[in-house]
């Protein structure tokens, strides 16, 4: 029997018109969830009034982050330690991916962290992140059972032998690269997007610093004027569960062109700070 969803969304998909965004290949499950999502982004948060969403390759990072899967509605972000964090006001939904069980996976690290599970679930080889202190360190060399000493600013080497490719193994690499990269370093991996309406998911929003910030932008919808909206996601100090952010202004959707100051909830942002990664 057909559900009564998939023929909304069926004659929800044919009206749009041609240039929309066709989500005709969601990606599976994540690797990291024991089972299928129950909810995908781009199922709970439709583009705003007399918006699309922006038509994007189906194997782009972009695609990848509107498959994020949601934990249930009305969720509560949580902090690494499992205590709830006091202030929700700003949480429009929770990712259900693991913050991990140490304060690591702050706001930086969680951008790095869902671009690393996209390279790996793409089959990318060479996943590398550099250090704050400019050394670059790949899950490859991880794998090869290289190891960081690192004393101050300077990062000297040891080798503990090679390790099997497993998702525990990934989780060990990634959580190297929190302990040693962050604002600072992400920044210098991106190349800085001058038209802020040429804003696509996967691009970011960063000022580095100790402590700078960063959030992440996960969606994007246009409308017929060209006009472009974000949808916004990230961890935070002390680390926690990645969520999408509400609008202090109202609603989920951020206007980033022609504003002089985009103010999430926990930072405020400019044009100027609109940076992507480049390709691979």
């Amino acid at each position: 029997m057909i559900s009564r969803r998939f023929l909304l969304f069926a004659a929800a998909m044919a009206a749009l018109p041609a240039t929309a965004w066709s989500r005709t290949n969601p990606a599976p499950a994540p690797e990291w969830l024991a089972g299928p999502a129950l909810e995908a982004l781009t199922d709970r948060f439709p583009p705003p009034p007399g918006f699309q969403r922006l038509n994007i390759a189906e194997t782009s990072f972009g695609a990848w982050l509107r498959e994020l899967p949601l934990r249930p509605a009305g969720e509560s972000v949580r902090l690494y330690d499992g205590r709830v964090k006091p202030d929700q006001s700003g949480v429009a939904a929770v990712i259900d991916i693991d913050v991990g069980r140490t304060n690591l996976q702050q706001c930086a690290d969680a951008i790095i962290r869902l671009r690393a599970e996209y390279l790996r679930a793409i089959k990318r080889t060479n996943i590398a992140f550099h250090f704050t202190s400019g050394d670059l360190y790949g899950y490859a060399d991880w794998l090869a059972g290289r190891r960081p000493l690192v004393k101050g600013n300077l990062v000297n080497w040891m080798s503990v032998g090679a390790r099997p490719d497993t998702r525990r193994g990934f989780r060990s690499w990634l959580d190297i690269i929190f302990t040693y990269a962050g604002s600072v370093s992400l920044q210098r991996e991106l190349t800085i997007l001058r038209d802020a309406n040429a804003i696509e998911p996967g691009d970011v929003l960063i000022q580095p610093g100790m402590p700078g910030h960063a959030v992440l932008i996960v969606d994007v919808a246009v409308n017929a004027a060209g006009e472009r909206r974000a949808l916004l996601a990230q961890s935070f100090m002390p680390a926690q569960n990645i969520h999408v952010l509400n609008n202090p202004s109202g609603g989920v959707w951020y206007r980033i062109a022609g504003e002089k100051e985009i103010a999430t909830p926990d930072w405020k942002f400019a044009p100027a700070d609109l940076r992507r990664f480049p390709p691979q």
